[in-house]
């Protein structure tokens, strides 16, 4: 996972054909234990995803711009439009099978 410290990366970020951007942070044990999670299962399942991480504590302005306000949160883009958005809590499995039909037809 790239870490993202500036507004020109996000900037790059966005504009990949699908993107997914994981907002953390240093003492938030959910996001510790879920980031390994999306990482090997997004890896696996869905090679062409880019995969970046905004540290919330340290790139609160970056943050901001994205209305987070709660970690982790995980925001999925194809073709730099926002496709979805994932609170503290997740289903891998459910986020997963969202994303699948959207990431085939972009494969294709």
């Amino acid at each position: 996972m790239f870490e993202i410290t500036n507004s020109e990366q996000v900037k790059d970020a966005i504009k990949q054909e699908i993107s997914l951007i994981y907002f953390s942070g240093e003492n938030c044990s959910v996001c510790k234990v879920l980031k390994p999670k999306i990482e090997e299962k997004v890896t696996k399942n869905f090679p062409k995803i880019k995969l970046y991480e905004i540290k919330t504590d340290i790139y609160k302005e970056l943050t901001s711009q994205f209305t987070v306000f709660s970690i982790p949160t995980t925001i999925v883009f194809f073709e730099g439009k926002e496709f979805k958005r994932y609170g503290r809590t997740m289903s891998i499995p459910l986020f997963l099978e969202e994303i699948k039909r959207p990431y085939d037809l972009m494969s294709e």
